[in-house]
């Protein structure tokens, strides 16, 4: 594909050293062939960052890029810019809610799904798009939901239109199944391996054994900040390294950056969560020249690469919206976080090098977590899903094809509540007048 009149061609490389780069010829070829493509591979694989630039190769001229996150939508559209030696905001931009740092002729625009969700209001076929990229979407919220759900029923109109969908390595075969074909044929995976060298589990609970010490008084149990320190002071007897930690909460980020500071005064604690300045996000980013602990929520679980991780240390907890029926209120509790979620925190460790993962938790107790997090429309109040959904127009919510349909008494209990606030009229799904 010619560019513009007047500005200089693409020049278009992929890092060596990230497999995705090794696949990129099957994935160009899965992406010329099919119209929705499953991109599965662990975190850290180079998926995020390659995948628009394959479909710039294959002549795709305006790429929708979506993430969970506003860290990330603007964190990734300043690495892909980078990489293609352009300036931000240009053929590579990004919006997020309060921030919009793209253009007319821009070619590859971040988002988050919130945003992309919203652009359905105004063009119902998402004619500003020949190619969109669902990223992330294992974490299943509820705006993933709905593109899945919109999508799905979009592309027989739109026969143009590229769909990618990428997910770590948890279930893509569900995506597959989604976006099957007329003739039943589930949509094409391409497997992406990420992980390159081992990660030895070690696990650490906080919770003391039954067990006497040797003074024959009962062992004491710990707090997580006491765990982190206890952590790192066994990853400094291994190599050098940068150590990950996992946190639920900024406050719990707060505490833990007081504990490790005043434990290991020359190590550079930089915390990470979503409501963080973006000079602060670039700390991050940026290697210095001494040992770093980054302290982060589960943001930097899938949706970010820390450069020059080796060692990961988990709490084992995320702050997990949940819809409490009986007291009919939202709320955000501090839960166990399941396998899957746990898998992909230790895997971010060992990218440069053999790696650790400390887990503050016993392995009993990760035997007896659920395999993977319920998706977000199984644990919402679906009242406000379907006031949105009603906003959208995206129909009734019982025959949306969702990917995990939720449950019909919750469907009756959100319109139950909805007509006795007086939000909706008693036949909240007929269409305006």
């Amino acid at each position: 594909m010619s560019p513009p009149s007047g500005t200089a061609p693409l020049r278009i490389s992929y890092p060596p050293e990230l497999p995705v780069s090794a696949a990129r010829d099957e994935l160009a070829r899965a992406i010329a062939g099919n119209q929705v493509v499953i991109v599965a591979g662990a975190t850290g694989s180079g998926k995020t960052t390659q995948l628009p630039k394959i479909c710039l190769e294959l002549g795709r001229e305006r790429i929708a890029h979506t993430q969970p996150r506003r860290i990330a939508a603007r964190s990734i559209a300043e690495r892909i810019a980078e990489e293609l030696g352009v300036d931000l905001g240009g053929v590579v931009g990004y919006q997020v809610r309060f921030d919009d740092r793209s253009a007319r002729d821009t070619r590859i625009k971040l988002m988050t799904d919130g945003v992309l969700l919203a652009e359905i209001n105004r063009d119902r076929e998402l004619r500003r798009y020949d190619t969109i990229i669902l990223d992330e979407a294992h974490e299943r919220s509820l705006t993933i939901d709905f593109l899945l759900g919109y999508l799905r029923e979009l592309l027989p109109k739109r026969p143009d239109l590229k769909v990618i969908v990428t997910s770590a390595t948890i279930d893509p075969q569900s995506f597959a199944a989604h976006f099957a074909g007329p003739d039943g044929v589930p949509a094409p995976i391409v497997e992406v391996s990420g992980r390159t060298y081992p990660v030895d589990i070690r696990y650490r609970p906080l919770v003391a054994e039954a067990s006497e010490d040797e003074e024959g008084e009962a062992s004491d149990d710990r707090d997580v900040q006491q765990g982190i320190v206890d952590a790192l002071a066994e990853l400094r007897r291994e190599a050098p390294g940068d150590v990950l930690v996992f946190l639920s909460g900024e406050q719990e980020i707060r505490d833990a950056a007081d504990a490790v500071a005043g434990r290991f005064p020359e190590t550079e604690v930089l915390p990470l969560y979503g409501r963080l300045s973006a000079a602060d996000q670039h700390r991050v980013f940026s290697r210095g020249t001494r040992p770093r602990v980054v302290l982060a929520t589960n943001v930097a679980e899938t949706s970010l690469t820390v450069p020059g991780i080796r060692y990961v240390v988990d709490a084992g907890t995320a702050r997990i919206s949940r819809y409490s029926p009986r007291a009919k209120v939202q709320r955000l509790p501090i839960e166990a976080i399941s396998q899957a979620s746990a898998n992909q925190r230790s895997g971010r460790a060992g990218r440069t090098a053999p790696g650790i993962a400390i887990r503050l938790y016993a392995e009993e107790d990760f035997e007896r977590r659920p395999e993977y997090t319920d998706a977000e429309i199984l644990r919402t109040n679906l009242a406000a899903v379907i006031l949105q959904m009603i906003s959208l127009g995206l129909g009734d919510i019982a025959s949306f094809p969702f990917l995990t349909p939720p449950d019909p008494r919750g469907i009756q209990d959100g319109l139950d509540l909805l007509l006795e606030l007086g939000a909706v009229a008693p036949s909240p799904m007929a269409p305006p007048p």
